[in-house]
């Protein structure tokens, strides 16, 4: 009830309200579109510009989520727009070169000595069409449907790009257990 009380001022544009709102969320949404910016200067950026959109559409907000899922949403949007912005165009795959893969695959287990933050760094250091589509399903816990949308892709694109994605993720965590660099 609280928070609703606090989102009501901030559509009637009290800036102290605004200000609360900001501070409860901003590290989290930092953190957010860090997963996605490679800067923390373009990371504080993508948060400042989804507060913006986030104040200006707040009559839009109808309560059906949590505020901070809907936020998070913006976040990842405006993330996901910087990208483009920067002309590092999301892979355009040409449906003749799609192919299924087997998505029923959940082996996801990686060897006891690798840690998250080699996974993390793994992650990172993929290329961004894989990098995107691992930190939607594996850190922010998106379904197929919900990561076609975002990124504006087929959900068969998305699953072959999660696959190829998962297949080049654990050969950096294999490279990095036989002790090379990458």
């Amino acid at each position: 009830m609280f928070q609703l009380e606090i989102i009501e001022k901030c559509k009637a544009n009290n800036r102290q309200a605004q200000m609360q709102l900001y501070n409860q969320y901003c590290q989290g949404m930092y953190i957010v579109a860090r997963r996605f910016v490679k800067h923390d200067a373009e990371a504080e950026d993508v948060v400042q510009e989804a507060f913006i959109k986030a104040f200006s559409k707040l009559d839009q907000y109808q309560a059906e989520v949590t505020f901070g899922a809907w936020l998070k949403r913006i976040v990842i949007n405006t993330s996901i727009d910087m990208l483009k912005a920067r002309k590092h165009q999301l892979v355009e795959l040409e449906t003749v070169h799609l192919s299924v893969v087997d998505t029923d695959d959940d082996n996801w287990l990686v060897d006891d000595t690798v840690e998250v933050n080699d996974i993390k760094e793994a992650i990172s250091s993929l290329a961004e069409k894989y990098r995107l589509i691992l930190t939607l399903y594996l850190l922010e816990g998106y379904d197929h449907q919900e990561i076609s949308g975002i990124l504006q892709i087929t959900e068969i694109s998305s699953r072959t790009l999660l696959y190829r994605g998962k297949l080049q993720l654990q050969e950096l965590l294999k490279q990095k257990k036989d002790g090379t660099r990458y």
